[in-house]
């Protein structure tokens, strides 16, 4: 039997991931809020910043328990390490069947993760990867840029006077 990379294989008994990289989310009554959604860009100054995520889940994994793991990579694709520590955010989701639910239909779970800022480099990129019980999927990555600062106009009169012809 063939083993499967978990970077890029789908888990068969979960559904749909969708990402958001947004300047903050919020979840209430089991819809996700989102403001400024949609960047690929910031920086390069710190700012705060938060990543949306919906999962969908098939009917028939309703009642079970999940582990989700958010990451910051860099350009390499190497966890972004803070003290010693890679830069990451994990816990565990269970989706329920509201009463009234027709049999068959995906439930939703939506999470909200806000960070006052990042520790990134201004003129790289980095990614977000996220995972459920282990596996991700290469649809599960959210990529982004940090600008790198703009140098200050040149004043000419603050280089000095320049040479005359002799």
């Amino acid at each position: 039997m063939e083993s499967m990379d978990p970077t890029t294989s789908m888990t068969p008994l979960l559904g749909r991931v969708t990402m958001l990289f947004a300047d903050a989310a919020q979840v209430a009554d089991r819809k996700l809020y989102i403001l400024g959604g949609g960047l690929t860009v910031i920086g390069p100054m710190p700012q705060p910043v938060g990543v949306a995520i919906g999962i969908e889940i098939p009917w028939d994994r309703a009642n079970i328990s999940h582990e989700w793991r958010l990451e910051l990579l860099d350009e390499d694709g190497h966890p972004v390490m803070i003290g010693g520590q890679p830069v990451a955010v994990a816990g565990r989701f269970e989706a329920g069947r509201p009463p009234g639910l027709k049999p068959g239909t995906p439930l939703s779970v939506p999470l909200a993760i806000n960070f006052p800022n990042l520790p990134v480099t201004p003129g790289l990129s980095y990614s977000w990867q996220f995972s459920i019980d282990g596996a991700s999927h290469t649809d599960w990555r959210l990529s982004f840029h940090v600008r790198a600062p703009i140098a200050p106009p040149v004043d000419p009169r603050a280089v000095g006077p320049r040479s005359s012809d002799t």
